[in-house]
């Protein structure tokens, strides 16, 4: 058996893991999957930033695990959970990095979403007193209660 190749981030394939002040909320088919305000913002070489949101504030009632696995030599074996509310496009959607590698240990115990497999991942920033910008209204609290 091959064994897999490791690699640690660096100039070449920078990654950053940072909290992102704001909530984030993922909808499909009308229903909120996820909603955080813990969300990690990872930034990987030329790739656009992804939300890593606490498993903790995902419905996991509303993912079914699927049999599909990938490899990432920079976080390691990546497992894929299907929303069936979504149908044939949110087909393994929301992909976690279970054990994944020491540099990337903050996103365990998180997972994330395709752009275009769900309906919205929106983002709302905290505005603070005195600003002149609104936030962005999000439906309900947590998953829609």
């Amino acid at each position: 058996m091959k064994q897999k190749q490791i690699k640690v981030p660096g100039p070449d394939h920078p990654i950053s893991i940072e909290r992102n002040p704001a909530r984030i909320v993922v909808s499909v088919a009308g229903r909120v999957i996820a909603d955080s305000r813990n969300a990690l913002t990872l930034s990987e070489a030329d790739y656009p930033p992804v939300q890593y949101i606490p498993r903790q504030d995902v419905d996991l009632s509303q993912l079914k695990r699927t049999d599909h696995v990938t490899y990432c030599p920079y976080k390691g074996d990546c497992n894929y959970y299907s929303i069936p509310a979504g149908g044939k496009r949110s087909v393994n959607a929301v992909w976690t990095y279970e054990n994944p590698y020491p540099a990337v240990a903050q996103i365990k115990g998180h997972v994330a979403f395709y752009p275009d497999r769900v309906d919205e991942i929106a983002e709302q920033l905290p505005t603070t007193r005195g600003s002149s910008r609104s936030g962005v209204s999000m439906p309900g609290d947590k998953f829609g209660g």
